[in-house]
């Protein structure tokens, strides 16, 4: 069976919306890395339930891991599943110098059967290594496109990606928007077309005269190490503390690939056991899970059997411990995440 998306007249409208952003984005990264991307398509219930398709690019001179993911996952009335449709977008890129910085951009449409319908927009900003313009160049833009929602989003994004047990954030720019829905449906999607559009293209000219500057400056071993021990904290983050993440993987495991498609290249394993001590239970039971599936060495590549296995182990860690969902990231409504795509 082939992708059979859904018919409801706003979703088929998001959908031309949100693929057109990856169509855009892609294009961009297409300049800066000059090869042509990896498609990977994936199915909801054979695709009798939709699916999507991520764009990616093999590890390059410019770009150590990227995934912009498609999605579009939807059900009948008569079924017992509370969700309509639910179509989003999902991108994280993270380049291959380290004085690049990661982006990662989500934005979704969430419908239900009752009827109810909302966005969720998330836009953050993640340096191995701390760069003022670059920061500010990113923060201008997302306050101008941003317009009246900023200082919710900001406060919204600061609260979702601090990392307690590091007592840090996991990047320098956070924006989030949960739920929302001005109750003008034409409005509210040109809003999201511009706010993706807007952050795209900054970023795509933040790496674009990142590398422009880099040409004759190799990273120095102490620069790469600083982003081995970055990558090691994205994915502390992801695995332990993002519900979006999470509650993908325990809706589902139809792709576990895709929805861990946000962990950066390598990790220190080292340091990632160091960070043990300092959590609670549950979640340094989780931490030993994972740990436990890595390879016994200290830089340890994230792969894509890896990657599965890492869905297993948080699907089979929540089972025992449902608890420890409480203690991941704070969500500004508390909402239930729909976790049909992951929100890296």
């Amino acid at each position: 069976m082939g992708m059979i998306y859904s018919s409801l007249p706003e979703a088929v409208r998001v959908a031309e919306i949100l693929q057109g952003l990856q169509k855009r984005y892609v294009a961009g990264l297409m300049a800066l890395v000059g090869e042509e991307p990896i498609s990977t398509t994936w199915f909801r219930n054979e695709g009798e339930c939709g699916g999507g398709e991520r764009l990616s690019f093999l590890e390059n001179t410019a770009l150590a891991g990227s995934s912009i993911n498609f999605s579009q996952v939807h059900y009948q009335s008569n079924s017992d599943v509370r969700l309509a449709v639910a179509t989003a977008l999902s991108a994280i890129v993270h380049p291959a110098h380290p004085r690049l910085p990661s982006a990662h951009l989500h934005l979704s449409y969430t419908q239900m059967q009752d009827g109810d319908a909302h966005w969720r927009l998330m836009a953050d900003l993640n340096p191995a290594i701390k760069n003022e313009q670059q920061q500010m160049k990113f923060d201008r833009i997302l306050a101008a496109v941003a317009d009246q929602h900023l200082l919710e989003g900001v406060k919204n994004g600061n609260q979702y990606f601090y990392i307690p047990a590091l007592e840090r954030h996991r990047g320098v720019s956070h924006f989030y928007l949960e739920r929302f829905a001005s109750g003008n449906f034409d409005e509210d999607l040109l809003y999201v077309e511009q706010f993706g559009m807007a952050v795209m293209t900054t970023y795509v000219s933040i790496l674009m005269d990142g590398v422009e500057e880099g040409k004759e400056k190799d990273p120095s071993e102490k620069e790469r190490a600083s982003q081995l021990a970055y990558h090691t904290l994205y994915l502390f983050q992801v695995l332990l503390m993002d519900r979006g993440t999470t509650a993908g993987l325990l809706v589902h495991d139809q792709n576990d690939v895709g929805i861990l498609g946000s962990l950066p290249p390598r990790i220190d394993k080292n340091l990632l056991s160091s960070w043990g001590s300092r959590l609670t239970e549950p979640q340094d039971v989780l931490l030993n899970r994972l740990l436990g599936v890595m390879p016994q060495k200290g830089v340890v590549t994230i792969t894509d059997s890896l990657k599965k296995q890492f869905a297993e182990t948080i699907r089979r860690f929540y089972r025992e411990f449902p608890e420890g969902i409480y203690l991941q990231a704070k969500s500004p409504l508390n909402h239930q995440d729909r976790g049909l795509h992951g929100s890296p």
